[in-house]
């Protein structure tokens, strides 16, 4: 005779359903939620702290199966959704009202594909199910307007806080909005650190889980302010393969760490490139040094991307990989990256300051 189905069976059976993007079970990490059980039905929520969406029907038949080893199941009801919470940031910042996570995408140095992966890294956490906006915060080389194929001046409803532009469901605010194409930017640093403060402050974010700010290249002092006065949960450094990148990544690292700012990981891009015509690999910036560096400063590696035509060029027409063909190799490594990012995050420490008590003071009559 088969024992009765119970909350404990239930809870029993899924504790063999590993999360494969955490490698802990679902049942320890306290993620299944609101169970009910109606005779032999079992229905339950799910709770994921980042975003899976393109994940979500693998996990509900892994779960299904493992309820089924109970004999006498009838129906079994899955919903799984994500619950994306504010994480603690640098001490002594206040949070960015209507944004929960600020990712810093930042390198040494130019020309290693910073902004392709920042663009691509906000598109695959949206299609992955968050809400993301893009800063564009490098005042004196905007690139996200073009890559995300938005333009215009943004609109004011009150004349104190922006709109930001909407380009593939993500929100977007740069100083390429406000200029000309052709008009150089000829600013001293506490002029662009000023506007930056400004695009950061005066956009109305609406509900973002996550922020990526497109950092401009280097270690001056736009990149120092907005380390120090920006409320950033964490950072990823993006370098290419050869030497003179990595020495520059370093900087990067040490910056961030010099004000507090958790590393999430490092991409390797343009780590090889694939002939269009034969399909031969060669890794024309070296082998592995984005690998190498990672594990030389204890980093999360968190993939290598290929030097590909089709990410250029798909980038300069506005619609990049992740949107041009969601169901490419491209996108498919993009998403996995954006995953490895959020699930990062949500083991980070979460901001309770929104929770502590405020304390007014007043004279006493």
């Amino acid at each position: 005779m088969s024992s009765p189905i119970s909350e404990a069976t239930v809870l029993q059976a899924l504790q063999a359903v590993i999360d494969p993007n955490t490698g802990s079970d679902l049942v320890s990490g306290k993620q299944i939620k609101n169970l009910r059980l109606n005779g032999a039905d079992v229905a339950f929520d799910v709770e994921l702290g980042y975003p899976a969406a393109s994940q979500h029907a693998a996990l509900s038949a892994a779960l299904e199966t493992a309820v089924r080893t109970l004999s006498g199941v009838g129906q079994v009801n899955i919903a799984i959704a994500s619950k994306i919470v504010a994480h603690a940031v640098q001490r002594g910042v206040q949070l960015l009202p209507g944004v929960k996570n600020i990712i810093a995408v930042a390198s040494g140095k130019g020309g290693v594909g910073k902004s392709t992966t920042a663009a691509n890294l906000a598109l695959a956490l949206a299609a992955e199910g968050a809400r993301v906006g893009v800063l564009d915060a490098d005042i004196y080389g905007p690139s996200q307007p073009l890559m995300l194929g938005a333009s215009g001046r943004p609109d004011s409803l009150d004349g104190k806080l922006m709109e930001p532009k909407l380009a593939h469901g993500l929100q977007l605010m740069s100083i390429g909005f406000l200029v000309e194409d052709d008009q150089a930017m000829i600013w001293r640093g506490p002029m662009a650190t000023q506007a930056l403060e400004q695009l950061l402050r005066q956009t109305r974010w609406q509900d973002l889980d996550y922020l990526v700010v497109d950092m401009p290249p280097g270690t001056g002092d736009i990149q120092l302010t907005l380390s120090q006065r920006v409320p950033v949960t964490g950072a990823i450094i993006v370098t290419t393969p050869q030497d003179i990148a990595l020495i520059d990544a370093k900087k990067g690292l040490k910056m961030f760490e010099k004000v507090g700012v958790p590393i999430l990981g490092l991409v390797e891009n343009m780590a090889v490139h694939i002939c269009t015509n034969c399909g031969h690999a060669e890794h024309i910036f070296g082998a592995d040094g984005g690998k190498k560096m990672a594990a030389q400063y204890g980093l999360d590696y968190l993939g290598g991307l290929p030097l590909a035509l089709s990410i250029r060029e798909q980038a300069d027409a506005g619609r990049p990989s992740v949107v041009a063909e969601p169901e490419g190799e491209i996108a498919a490594l993009y998403k996995t990256l954006a995953r490895q990012v959020a699930i990062k995050i949500a083991s980070q420490a979460k901001d309770y300051s929104a929770k502590f008590p405020t304390i007014s003071i007043s004279s006493g009559t």
